[in-house]
C-alpha cells in the first residue's frame, strides 16, 4: 500500500437550506467535525475515486454477494479493492481473476484512510461499528447494504447495489443553484463533468479515555460509534459510579450499569434501557442509567460539548466492568475512571434518500414505531 497513490479529495458541502459553505478535504487530510452542526451534508467528489474497501460480516454467507460486488467496482469500474485480510487469505488468495483485489498488513492499518476514497459494508448494523472500529480516527464515506438481521442502519437494499455505488462513485444527485454556488462555479473543478453529488451523515463518535487510579495520562483511548457502559459485572452488588461533567460532580449512579450513548447509539441499547430515540444530526451525548435504584434517576440528554468522567469510588463495594460498542470488554478498579468527549472524527454514512428519511424509514422498518391498529369513527345517531 506504500506505493499507492494518495485518495481522491472531495468537497463536502454544509446547508441548512438557506446558505451553503464549501469545505475541501485533499488526499492527505479526512472528514472532521469542524464545529458542532445540524446542517445537512453533500459530498461530491473533486476527482473521481481510485480506492474502495469492502468489508462483509464473519462468515462465508455472503461470500457470493462480497465476490459480485468486488467484481462491479474493480472489473468493471477499475477501482483498486482492498479487503481484509482475513478474507482475503481464506477466499481470495490464490484465486484466479481477481488481479484488482488487495489487501494490508497491520503496519498499514493506522494508514487506511489515506488511501480508502469510500467503504462498502455487506452485512448488518455490526458491520458498521466493525469498520468504526477498524478505523481508529478518520474514517471514509461508507455505504451499507443490509443483509444482516436488524440492518437500522444500513439502508440500502442489495438488489440495487450497481445503481447505488454507480451514484457513489459518479454521483446521484443534482446540485441545486445555492450549492453550485458554493463551489464558486462547477468549471472551477478539475473535472467540470462531475456536478453531481450524495447526501451523507456524518455520525457523532465519542472519545472515551481509560484512567488508572494515580496515572498520569489515559491508559486507552477508544472511539466508539453507539456507547460506552459501565456495569457491575458477575458482582451482586450494584455499581456505585460518581459522575462529573468537567470536573463539577453532577450525580452518584446506584445502578447495574450506565452508559454514554451516541444519537446513532440512541437506538440500540439505550432505547432498551428506557433511552429516547434522538435523530442522528442532533448533536448530543445521552446519559441512560441501566436498571437504577431510583425512580428519580431518569435519562437526560446532553450537549455535545460536554465533557464527563465516570468514577468508581474509593469506598465502592466493588469494582465495575467497561465496555465499548460491545468490544474491548475490561475491569474498572476503584479509583479508575473513563473520561468521555465529543470526537472531531465523525463516521460519514451514505444516505439512501436524505438523513431524516432514512431515520424515520428505520424507525418503522425495525421498530414497527408507532404502529398500531386504527381508531374506529364514531358512529354517530341521527338523520
Amino acid at each position: 500500500s506504500k506505493n499507492w497513490p494518495r485518495k481522491s479529495s472531495l468537497y463536502i458541502l454544509r446547508t441548512d437550506g438557506k446558505s451553503c459553505s464549501r469545505e475541501l478535504v485533499t488526499g492527505t487530510g479526512k472528514l472532521h467535525f469542524a464545529y458542532p452542526s445540524t446542517q445537512q451534508h453533500l459530498l461530491v467528489w473533486r476527482h473521481r475515486p481510485k480506492s474502495v474497501m469492502v468489508i462483509m460480516k464473519l462468515g462465508d454467507e455472503l461470500l457470493q454477494p462480497f465476490l459480485e460486488v468486488i467484481d462491479f467496482l474493480g472489473r468493471e469500474h477499475s477501482l483498486r479493492v482492498v479487503v481484509e485480510p482475513h478474507v482475503y487469505d481464506e477466499f481470495l488468495r490464490g484465486r484466479p481473476g481477481y488481479p484488482y483485489v488487495y489487501t494490508f498488513t497491520a503496519s498499514d492499518k493506522d494508514r487506511l484512510a489515506e488511501y480508502v476514497d469510500f467503504v462498502v459494508c455487506i452485512g448488518g448494523d455490526g458491520v458498521i461499528l466493525h469498520s468504526s472500529c477498524l478505523f481508529k480516527h478518520s474514517i471514509p464515506p461508507l455505504i451499507a447494504f443490509n443483509m444482516g438481521s436488524m440492518g437500522f442502519l444500513t439502508n440500502h437494499d442489495f438488489p440495487n447495489f450497481r445503481r447505488d455505488l454507480m451514484d457513489v462513485i459518479y454521483g446521484g444527485q443534482k446540485l441545486d443553484s445555492c450549492t453550485l454556488l458554493s463551489l464558486d462555479s462547477v468549471n472551477s473543478m478539475d473535472e467540470p463533468g462531475n456536478s453531481l453529488g450524495v447526501m451523507v451523515t456524518l455520525r457523532m463518535r465519542l472519545v472515551c479515555e481509560i484512567w488508572r487510579k494515580g496515572g498520569s495520562g489515559p491508559e486507552q483511548s477508544v472511539e466508539v460509534l453507539n456507547e460506552m457502559v459501565i456495569d457491575r459485572g458477575s458482582s451482586a452488588f450494584l455499581t456505585n459510579i460518581e459522575c462529573y461533567e468537567k470536573g463539577r460532580f453532577i450525580a452518584r449512579v446506584q445502578a447495574d450499569g450506565i452508559m454514554l450513548a451516541t444519537p446513532t447509539g440512541s437506538t440500540a441499547y439505550s432505547v432498551a434501557a428506557g433511552g429516547s430515540m434522538v435523530h442522528p444530526n442532533v448533536p448530543a451525548i445521552l446519559l441512560t442509567p441501566v436498571c437504577p435504584h431510583s425512580l428519580s434517576f431518569r435519562p437526560i440528554i446532553l450537549p455535545d460539548y460536554a465533557e464527563l468522567e465516570l468514577r468508581i469510588p474509593d469506598n465502592a463495594r466493588c469494582t465495575a466492568w467497561v465496555c465499548f460498542d460491545g468490544r474491548s470488554r475490561q475491569e474498572l478498579g476503584r479509583g479508575d475512571s473513563v473520561k468521555v468527549r465529543m470526537s472531531e472524527n465523525p463516521v460519514p454514512t451514505i444516505n439512501r434518500t436524505d438523513l431524516t428519511s432514512d431515520w424515520f424509514d428505520s424507525l418503522e422498518r425495525c421498530f414497527r414505531w408507532s404502529d398500531r391498529t386504527v381508531q374506529k369513527p364514531l358512529e354517530l345517531e341521527g338523520p
